[in-house]
């Protein structure tokens, strides 16, 4: 029973077999997925999978990259999409400086957090953030935002331990996935060896940042069980306990009867 908390199955690379995909998901164990939305056009292909499978649930937001699609119309129909049953996030929401270098549009991405993060307070739903080279604006925003009473999950996790556990103690978890299995992944094994494994999430965030043996390659949820291999022998526990953990962790975090 492995929970897949970060996909994105709306991607086009999945066109040619999405239907196979889904319906191989049990036989392999993977019994749960969320479908992360980026766009508003993915956050509509997200409901309509959760909608349509009953072991997919949705998140709504948009991702720092795309924020120039967003207005306050467009966070009045999020607002609207909150209400679904299967919407379980808001998110795949945050900051990403790698890509952009703009300070104007960094302060964009800026004012959009912190406008998703009120969504998720207001609607009462958990928060998917993605941070990338922005580790500390990242932490400024979430403390004036109260962040600790938005639970949450810091998706595909590359900063230091020290900081992993900064998030930790405001109540977040730790999404954890591929990069785990690569060899040159010091700070990311370093960060699972120091985080509780009460406080970790797995996830793919397919089709990008396959595991190891299949790295530059599509991802998939069926790879899940390489990222709880690694971890598990990174703790020096089974990997049932892995699944078990994470699992129930998942369910507590968007709130998800197992």
């Amino acid at each position: 029973m492995i929970f897949e908390t970060h996909a994105h199955y709306e991607d086009k690379r999945f066109d040619p077999d999405r239907e196979e995909l889904f319906a191989s998901m049990a036989g392999h164990g993977i019994t749960k997925i969320v479908n992360v939305a980026s766009t508003l056009e993915t956050t509509k292909k997200s409901i309509g999978f959760a909608e349509k499978y009953d072991f997919i649930y949705a998140s709504i937001g948009v991702h720092p990259s795309e924020i120039s699609e967003l207005n306050e119309d467009y966070m009045d129909w999020l607002f609207q999409q909150a209400g679904h049953p299967k919407v379980v996030a808001v998110g795949e929401t945050g900051l990403d400086y790698y890509w952009e270098k703009d300070e104007a549009v960094r302060k964009q991405q800026r004012f959009w957090f912190e406008r998703q993060l009120r969504l998720a307070k207001e609607t009462g739903v958990p928060v998917i953030i993605h941070s990338r080279d922005a580790a500390e604006d990242t932490l400024d925003i979430m403390r004036q935002a109260h962040a600790s009473q938005i639970p949450g999950v810091i998706h595909c996790f590359s900063y230091s331990p020290e900081i992993a556990m900064e998030y930790v103690r405001m109540g977040y978890y730790i999404g954890v996935g591929g990069v785990v299995t690569f060899k040159n992944a010091k700070k990311l094994k370093e960060t699972v060896a120091t985080v509780p494994l009460e406080r970790i999430l797995l996830e793919t965030d397919c089709p990008y940042m396959a595991p190891e043996p299949y790295r530059g390659k599509r991802n998939s949820s069926l790879y899940l069980p390489y990222v709880v291999s690694a971890v598990a022998e990174i703790k020096g526990i089974t990997e049932q306990e892995v699944i078990e953990t994470t699992f129930r962790n998942a369910c507590e975090m968007y709130r998800i009867s197992d």
